[in-house]
């Protein structure tokens, strides 16, 4: 396990989000189902968490009970190398969830994502002050971010 993992708290939807998202993502795989034992607090056998691995990062999901909600507060950056890889995530994130803003997705489990183009980062690398704002203005008018746009708005 690597040092630092993030841990999602569901209330009962752990198993269910983990293959949802090992679905979405090319290199990602499922690693481990624990379930609740006799000692509870869950009923014995139900799913307690669910490892899994998307490129490379690994996530524990738990079925904590309904206490606590996601918010956007914590969100999820995937860097995606071009507009196709964009969309297929866009899409497959968005089944049941919610588009917000600037590559912002809700899921339909309430954990948001950022799903972003490199070619932002790049743009805004080597801009000049003018060319930052063109590129920001076009970004905020976006909902799913558009690879064409931004590098129009670069362009001027």
């Amino acid at each position: 396990m690597q040092r630092i993992t993030p841990f999602l708290w569901f209330d009962n939807q752990a198993e269910e989000a983990a293959h949802f998202y090992v679905s979405i993502f090319r290199n990602a795989k499922i690693l481990d189902i624990r379930r609740y034992t006799e000692a509870g607090p869950a009923p014995a056998g139900t799913v307690m968490t669910a490892s899994f691995s998307l490129d490379g990062q690994e996530f524990v999901a738990l079925n904590g009970g309904p206490q606590y909600q996601f918010t956007p507060a914590i969100s999820f950056y995937v860097d995606c190398e071009s507009q196709e890889e964009v969309d297929r995530l866009w899409n497959a994130l968005l089944d049941g969830g919610q588009p917000v803003q600037c590559g912002w997705i809700t899921d339909k489990y309430g954990v948001s994502w950022q799903i972003v183009p490199s070619v932002l980062n790049e743009l805004m690398q080597n801009a000049s002050p003018e060319q930052a704002l063109r590129v920001t203005e076009a970004l905020f008018k976006m909902v799913k971010i558009d690879v064409a746009g931004l590098q129009k708005a670069y362009a001027g």
